[in-house]
């Protein structure tokens, strides 16, 4: 891997043999464990400006260039989270000379905030080829990473440094993006707040209508206008998709027990060899089907924007016994071809060493790019699934990804309910593939084992039993790491917004040493402890476990405003949480190591001053909690474990930080204002 500095180029050509398809990363860190950013791309023809509209690649318009350029979303890490962008160069249209990279904050937010930016770009093996780390971005609100460019024929990299202190509208105006006027005054104004899921409001972009002298077209689709210079609606630049409604019709059936017909129907599922098949197949057909749904699940892998086709029960020869791996997807653009195979497991099965390794082995005497796992569990960095050797004598490379059964439900939930589709047709196909996999006869549900390690951690903590440096401890760590990650895609597919895992380390910490700190303090305190952050909330969602006292509780911690008397600030509150339960905790933060009054919502309704501190203490914030038992005593102790987080999660999001969000943005005129 090389390391750049600030102007420095490279041609990617010297670093690897297969740079036709790179994936990019951008990842900051934030000390406060509370900043973020967003992703735009811009292609730039040999003058250095964009096309058109479809040449600007944002969260409203992820794809770009024909499919060659797709943001993929934010990926957490141990640092953090990182974007992640795929770029096909081989299928780039040739008027594209340069392709530019760079991300923008919002609500009065810099990059100089942040800690730890660093870009990495890598082949589509996975293998990392530059990373450019970035120590001085300052009070920009936009900022470009790096760049990507032709010379010769040859794609190249310059890692740029460069900052905007007018945000994106100054970053995309630079780069021939026109701005409306109204947008432009949001744009420039660095404390402007913007609506979650909306903030193509404030810095909405839209590229110049041609400057031919002909009639420009009117964008409500009526007929032309006079070619007289005239003001240009502010039209959203992602195109029209299609989502299906929240929800559903009234069923026109006689009574409950009849049941709507399924495309996908699972009624026939006997054991888990009909789930592994029923399940690869179905997917691998939607797949192909709806190609935003195929690209999003394969571009992260390093597979090309190009025709899919995709088979099951594939016979191929290893040794004297052919193999039948799950199933194959094979991916053709510009004549090259890009195949992966597949092996899927279901229903909590575990995948097998043995069995990946061997397709692992054919994948690398074939030629094929990969193999993909596929199972209930979740990845983590730097604890892989299963161990596999790689013979560095071998040229070809194989690159070996895991993809979850809840990451698949996310992105088809993510694509149906809030970002959209090609046609309705494709959106109907998605609604039933969510149906299969959330079925309880799929076994298709995701992470739903805390693992063999868990019941004797319990006990050995409820005994004080348990001592440092336990592996299963560090199992145990392992499961719950999962289980809060499968908890944001579930969250987030719902909410149709970004949830992440808050990792409060530093760049390049060790992951195992991370966990075994983390082990360490499990069997000192007996507790789990975990943070969401969730896009758009006025805090970070904070989880704990305590296994000593079968407690589990969900909090977050609110700012106090810095307007009004402290009694107005309490009143305030209580307010915004009408529709709160009345066993909601509230805690009144003080400034410095003190001790704020405490009590339930039920209490303070009547008494709003109890939150005010006696001697007079500056209120920075509240602490807001409810408490919720682990498990409810049905199942194993496992999947009593694991349905209680999903159910203490859902309820404080529902009844305590909706409220927040709703009663801010409807004072705010869209701004969430978190207690003012």
């Amino acid at each position: 891997m090389q390391k750049m500095v600030k102007g420095a180029n490279v041609g990617l050509a010297a670093l690897s043999e297969d740079v036709g398809s790179v994936m990019m990363s951008l990842g900051w860190s934030s000390p406060t464990g509370e900043g973020d950013a967003d992703v735009s791309v811009l292609l730039l023809d040999g003058n250095g400006k964009v096309r058109s509209d479809a040449d600007f690649c944002f969260y409203n318009n992820p794809i770009a260039g024909n499919g060659s350029v797709q943001l993929l979303g934010k990926t957490p890490t141990a640092d953090g989270n990182e974007d992640r962008i795929s770029f096909d160069l081989d299928a780039v249209p040739p008027e594209v000379e340069q392709i530019v990279v760079a991300a923008s904050r919002y609500g009065g937010s810099r990059f100089g905030d942040l800690n730890d930016l660093h870009l990495t770009l890598a082949d589509s093996s996975g293998d990392s080829l530059v990373q450019f780390s970035i120590e001085d971005a300052g009070a920009v609100s936009a900022f470009i990473f790096g760049e990507l460019y032709r010379r010769t024929g040859e794609w190249k990299f310059r890692a740029v440094g460069q900052g905007y202190a007018s945000g994106l509208g100054g970053l995309a105006t630079d780069f021939g993006v026109d701005i409306d006027d109204d947008a432009e005054d949001e744009a420039q104004d660095a404390s402007a707040e913007d609506e979650p899921g909306q903030r193509d409001g404030a810095q909405q972009v839209v590229v110049p209508a041609p400057r031919a002298p002909e009639p420009a077209p009117v964008a409500d689709g009526g007929e032309a206008a006079p070619s007289e210079p005239k003001r240009r609606a502010r039209p959203r630049t992602a195109r029209k998709k299609v989502t299906l409604p929240k929800t559903a019709k009234k069923s026109l059936a006689e009574n409950d027990s009849w049941r709507t017909a399924r495309l996908f129907p699972l009624s026939a599922l006997k054991n888990d060899r009909e789930r592994e098949t029923r399940a690869t197949s179905v997917l691998l057909s939607v797949m192909t089907q709806v190609p935003e749904f195929g690209r999003r699940l394969t571009a992260g892998f390093g597979a090309p924007a190009g025709r899919m086709e995709t088979f099951t029960e594939v016979s191929l020869p290893h040794g004297g016994t052919p193999r039948r791996p799950d199933g194959v997807i094979r991916v053709e653009r510009a004549g090259k071809l890009w195949t992966a195979l597949v092996e899927t497991k279901t229903n909590g099965n575990a995948l097998k060493p043995d069995q990946v390794q061997a397709y692992m082995d054919i994948a690398a005497r074939r030629g094929y790019e990969a193999v993909i796992t596929l199972s209930n569990d979740v990845a983590l960095e730097g604890s892989p699934l299963v161990d596999v050797r790689i013979d560095g004598r071998r040229k070809h490379k194989v690159a070996l990804w895991h993809l979850s059964w809840a990451e698949v439900a996310h992105q088809a939930q993510m694509l149906i309910r809030h970002e959209g589709v090609g046609n309705a047709t494709h959106a109907w196909l998605l609604q039933e593939l969510l149906h299969y996999l959330q079925h309880e006869h799929s076994g298709c549900h995701g992470f739903q084992n805390m693992g063999s390690a868990w019941v004797p951690v319990r006990k050995g903590i409820d005994d004080e039993t348990l001592c440092q440096g336990d592996p299963r401890a560090t199992e145990v760590i392992e499961s719950w790491e999962r289980l809060v990650r499968q908890v944001c895609l579930r969250l987030g597919g719902e909410l149709g917004q970004k949830v992440l895992p808050v990792q409060r380390t530093r760049r390049g910490a060790d992951p195992h040493a991370r966990r075994a700190d983390l082990a360490d303090r499990l069997c000192t305190q007996g507790r789990l402890d975990a943070e969401l952050r969730i896009e758009g909330t006025p805090g970070v969602l904070a989880i704990a476990a305590d296994l000593r006292t079968g407690k589990l509780r969900t909090s977050i911690e609110v700012a106090a405003s810095e307007q009004g008397y402290p009694l107005s600030r309490a009143k305030r509150l209580i307010r915004q949480l009408a529709s709160a339960p009345a066993d909601l905790h509230i805690e009144t933060l003080v400034e410095g190591d003190g001790v704020g009054p405490r009590g339930t919502l039920e209490r303070l309704r009547p008494e709003p001053g109890d939150l005010l501190p006696k001697d007079g203490g500056e209120i920075v914030g509240f602490r807001l909690s409810l408490f919720k038992g682990m498990g409810n005593g049905r199942g194993s102790a496992e999947s009593g474990f694991i349905r209680s987080v999903d159910e203490a999660v859902d309820r404080f999001h529902a009844l305590v930080i909706a409220q927040l969000e709703t009663r801010g943005a409807r004072r705010t005129g869209g701004a969430v204002d978190s207690v003012r």
